[in-house]
Parts: structure tokens; sequence; C-alpha cells
């Protein structure tokens, strides 16, 4: 009779078998889940290895559909389904077959329930299994993935790894972690290698091993060597900081090149004070907000038409402008500047008349999102630098047009010295014209870069025409290279000085920089000889 209640009272105590209650079609998998399904966590855990450890081609799948919680064990056909969102409901749809099973209660799913140290197991399995891959990106991943464990173990597991793997990123990612699981070595001779190997590394993991040794580890030389490490990848953090802030300086000149090099055409050539020169650059980012609403499933095609449109448009409307206006006002500078303005208001109420008042969206295609991750503190938005090599292209174009071609030679032989061109032939009317025209055109194109990276409304243009003229005085009045060279110059300083000035103070210092330059160099960095010099 003892004997009896002792059986019954350990059948109690024991947890039920439910490998019959599992039907996955694999012997292997039917046992990890019922571990899986077991109200111990331990015995969860050893369910999750055996599932890690089984060859079944979709354990990865169901690794993470455990550990994000969407697979769900269904009681009225003991099958293993993913549970998702059906019109506020749940339906069941088979992890090996597929069938949908239809709308079912919560009720009638059961979760596999895990806890924060079966999630930290179930993501360090993941990693391993993924080390396996035959994708080099899928290896690099899941070795990023356990960079940041300082497991002693992981040293062994990646030295093996590492002696099989053929893709250089990833044995040099492997080569860190091996140096990052060595910091934890229990031996501190070990961990003093380590911290040889992994000094000037830019990893964030090999910073947080070394900041934890510096601070907390119990030999001294180990504490002494990390803060070392420390100062030199400290000393490498705060150069690539100066790199990204002189690459922030040439995105932010080579938007004022852009903006003010057409302006230095005209300005240098005819000596007109364009106040409508912002206007003819918001055109510019109208017209790609334009060209991108007649193709909206076509973004990247839409940018690159929007270039030669955006130069038509801007450069037809600069060219109605001076033959409309500002032939009739040369010589009389005070009164161009006033009609030139009046047409920049003009210009603002036609567009929020026509388009609309409010700003209008532009979206950025595929190539020109993202960045370029150059190491772990260093990254270059694709946006930016595209951008900067599209103002030197820019520029290489003017270049040669003012270099090479007939029109760039009377705009030069016209610019030193107006009576002696007429004096020979050139038509200087007409070269006016085409002029005005093309730097109203480059102002156009410059407003489609600016459409990639600000918002595009009616007063778009007023945020670049101080800053524009500025440029022009400070480069050189009519001189292409003084442009590019004073741009750059002064995105750069500006970017600079943002950091401990701020970025309106920034702005005043150059200015009142500017102001004490022309002082002392009236005529800008590379003065312009001619009629533009004696005026």
């Amino acid at each position: 009779m003892f004997r009896l209640v002792v059986t019954v009272v350990l059948l109690c105590l024991t947890p039920p078998v439910l490998a019959a209650a599992i039907e996955t079609d694999d012997s292997a998998l039917d046992a990890a889940f019922t571990r899986i399904l077991d109200r111990d966590f331990g015995t969860k855990a050893l369910g999750v290895e055996a599932l890690a450890a089984s060859d079944h081609p979709k354990k990865i799948e169901l690794l993470r559909g455990v550990l994000e919680g969407e697979l769900r064990y269904l009681k009225k056909n003991k099958r293993l389904v993913w549970m998702q969102p059906a019109d506020g409901k749940n339906a069941a749809i088979d992890v090996f077959t597929g069938e949908n099973y239809g709308v079912v209660s919560k009720r009638k799913f059961r979760k596999l329930a895990i806890n924060n140290a079966m999630r930290g197991q179930i993501r360090g399995l993941l990693a391993e299994l993924e080390l396996s891959s035959s994708d080099p990106a899928a290896r690099l991943a899941a070795v990023n993935k356990m960079l940041g464990k300082s497991d002693p173990s992981h040293a062994e597991l990646f030295g093996r790894l590492l002696e099989q793997e053929t893709d250089a990123k990833v044995r040099e990612a492997m080569q860190s972690a091996i140096a990052v699981a060595r910091l934890s070595d229990p031996d501190p001779a070990q961990r003093r290698a380590a911290i040889a190997e992994v000094s000037g590394s830019l990893l964030p993991a090999v910073r947080n091993g070394l900041t934890r040794l510096a601070a907390d580890d119990p030999d001294d030389a180990v504490r002494t060597e990390a803060a070392g490490a420390l100062r030199v990848i400290e000393d490498r953090v705060e150069l690539f900081g100066y790199v990204e802030t002189v690459f922030f300086g040439l995105s932010l000149g080579s938007v004022l090149v852009l903006a003010a090099i057409g302006l230095a055409i005209t300005f240098g050539v005819m000596g007109v004070i364009n106040m409508a020169h912002g206007e003819l650059i918001m055109l510019g980012a109208y017209t790609t907000y334009l060209i991108q609403q007649a193709m909206p499933e076509m973004i990247g095609l839409s940018i690159l038409l929007a270039i030669p449109a955006a130069f038509m448009v801007s450069g037809l409307t600069g060219i109605a402008i001076e033959r409309g206006v500002i032939r009739f006002l040369y010589g009389r500078p005070l009164e161009t500047l006033l009609a030139t303005f009046g047409i920049s208001l003009i210009l603002q109420q036609l567009v929020r008349t026509l388009i609309s008042p409010q700003n209008v969206p532009v979206s950025n295609p595929d190539f020109l999102s993202g960045f370029w991750q150059i190491n772990s503190v260093l990254s270059l938005t694709y946006n930016r630098l595209y951008i900067f090599i599209f103002c030197l292209l820019v520029f290489a174009g003017l270049f040669l047009v003012l270099k090479y071609t007939r029109l760039g030679l009377q705009v030069r032989a016209v610019s030193q010295n107006r009576s002696m061109a007429r004096a020979m032939g050139v038509r200087s009317g007409r070269v006016d014209a085409l002029t005005f025209g093309l730097g109203s055109g480059i102002a156009g194109v410059a407003g489609v870069a600016l459409s990639q990276l600000t918002n595009v409304g009616p007063n778009l243009g007023q945020a670049y025409i101080v800053d524009s003229f500025m440029v022009v005085v400070f480069g050189g009045v009519g001189n292409l290279w003084g442009t590019l060279v004073g741009g750059l110059g002064l995105g750069i300083a500006n970017k600079l000085m943002e950091p401990w000035a701020g970025a309106v103070l920034a702005k005043i210092l150059v200015l009142v920089f500017i102001i004490l330059f022309i002082q002392k160099r009236p005529r800008g960095l590379f003065p312009q000889k001619g009629r533009a010099a004696e005026g």
C-alpha cells in the first residue's frame, strides 16, 4: 500500500510528457518542442539546445519564431503554427505545410513562453548557426552580434572558424572578436596581450571592454595598459570626428558654390546685382518637385531628368528677366537692385498661387539614401557625398564652357573690355543675355541639389542669396576658382566653429571675418582682371 501511494505522488509531481501531443513530422523536433512546452525553464532551455542541434532546415526560422513570440502551438490539431493578425483577429498558418487554418481564438493557441535568460541563449545560438552560413554578409552579421559579448569561450570558437574563413572582412571581424573575448580571460597575461592586440581599434565592443578593465580590473598593470589603450582610441575617435566635420563643411560649401557660381558669372561679366537669383534656385527645386509628381514611380529617373529641365526653366526665366528688364538698366546699379528685388517677390507669389504656399515634398531616390560606413565612428551620408561630387562636375563643366567654347571666349572678352569686344564684332547684348541665362540655369541646377537636402518652399532662395553674395565677394567677383575656393572654405570654417560657437554665432563670425578680409583685400581672394576690376 505504501509503495502504491509513493508511486501516485511521484506521478503527480512528474511533468506530463507531451511527445505525443506534438506533430511536426520529425521525431527530433517533436522531442525538442516537448521540452520547450514544459513549464520548467531549465527543461525549456534543453529543448532550445536540442532544436539548435537538430538537422532540420527550418531550425533558424523556428528559433527566431520562439524568440519573437510569433511561433505558437495550436491545441486542436497539435501543430506548430505562425500566429498572424487578420482583420483584428489571429490566423493560424502551419509552419511546415503553409496551410491556413483560418481565424482562431487566442485561447486555442499555446504560447511558447521563455524568459530573459532563454532570450539571450537563443540569440547566441542563432548567431552561432549563422556563422556557418554560406553568405559572407550573414557570417559577418553573426560575428558582429557576438562581438559585444566578452565571453572567453568565444575565443576558442572563433579560433576554429578562423582557419576555415575565406572572406577578408569576416576574418577581420573574427580576429577582433577573439581579442575582445580574451579581454575577459582569467589570466592577467592573456588580458594584457589582448589589450595590445585591440589598441587603436574603433569597435564599440573594444572600447567598452577596455573601459571595464581600466575601471574594475584587479590587476594594476592591466588597468594601466587598458587606460593607455583607451587614450589612443579616443585620440583616433577625435581625429575622425574632425574628418566628419570637414566632410560636413565640404557638403555645406558645395551647396554655397552651387548657389553662388551662377551669380559669380552674371555679377562678374555684367556687373548686375541680381536679387532674384535665389528665386531662380527656387524654380529649379520646384521643377524637380513637378517632375516627381509626373512620374512618382520613378524617383531616381525623375531626379536625373530634373537637372536639364531645371537648367532650361531657370535659364529661360533668366534670359526673359535680362531682355525684359535688366538691359534697360545697365549702368544704374541701384535701380537694377530694386528691379530684381521686385522680380523676386513676383516669382515667389507666382509659385504660391500656381503650386502651393506651403512647403512641398521632394523624395530622395535610393542611391541618395543611406550612408557609407567607413569605420565604427565615421560614416558619410550619400546625399551629401553625391552633392559634393555634383558640385565639382558642374564647376568643371562650366569651366570648360568658358575656357574652350566660342561663347566662353566672348564672355571673357566682354568681361575684360566691353568696348574693345564690341569693336571686334562681338554682339555684347547677345552675350549678356546668354551669360545671364547660363548663370540662371546653373542656379536652377543648384535648386535640384538643394531639393535633396532641405525643404522646398517659396522662400527657399531667400536662405541662400546673402550667402551667395558673401561667397562671390570673398572669392573674387567673377572668378570661378575664387567662387569654388571661397565657397568650400567658408563651408568648412562654418562647420569647424559650430561645435563651440553654435550655428548662429558661427555665421556671424564668418560674416565679421569677410568684412575684415574685404577691408584688407577689397577685390577678394582671386581678383578679376579687366572691366570688372576697374569698376
